[in-house]
């Protein structure tokens, strides 16, 4: 099934976190630079177990770097997640920050998995939709980076670009990019993801 596939009624919006929901490019990337990491060999969307692997660095120290205080929403996130009946994040971030994150926003999604639930693999929407007992066909995911895609392809579930990220750019064509978090109210509206 592709990932741009029309769905009947979108049951539940399953959100990557960073640079999704939150513009955490900064604070992402300021723990590996105190570490001593240079910033060309900084990426983004993977496992933090993974990145911090490749970079010879423990997880404990990244995340003892880490300051969950400085990472905001992106303009129009809350507003957008208010119409939004049912939603839930996966993400490849830590446990312990993107909960202090959420807590921070005061921010209750229905279910949350990230990085250490997946084992240090790549997160995966299955257990998310386990979690919340929606079929694929009836759950958007909405990211910002090409392993979002995948997952979202992997899973069976629509997939929409997080656009409001400037990193995003103007991906493959295959699945729409929203221009505005409320663009993600629209899709929901109108069933096709």
């Amino acid at each position: 099934m592709p990932y741009g596939h029309a769905v009947g009624d979108v049951a539940v919006v399953v959100f990557d976190l960073d640079g999704t929901l939150i513009d955490s490019d900064a604070a992402l990337v300021q723990p590996f630079l105190a570490l001593g990491v240079p910033r060309d060999e900084i990426s983004f969307g993977h496992p933090i177990e993974v990145e911090c692997a490749r970079l010879g660095l423990s997880v404990a120290d990244y995340v003892g770097a880490y300051d969950v205080n400085v990472v905001m929403p992106f303009p129009g996130v809350e507003e957008m997640l208010a119409t939004i009946p049912r939603w839930a994040v996966c993400s490849n971030k830590a446990r312990e920050s993107g909960v202090a994150e959420l807590a921070r926003l005061g921010w209750l999604p229905e279910v949350v998995m990230f990085a250490d639930d997946f084992g240090g693999q790549a997160k995966a929407l299955g257990p998310v939709l386990d979690a919340l007992e929606v079929e694929a066909d009836r759950a958007l995911f909405v990211g910002d980076t090409d392993h979002d895609r995948q997952a979202a392809e992997t899973a069976g579930t629509g997939f929409a670009w997080a656009g409001w990220n400037p990193r995003v750019g103007r991906p493959d064509g295959r699945a729409p990019v929203l221009a505005t978090p409320d663009g993600v109210t629209d899709l929901v509206r109108s069933g096709l993801a």
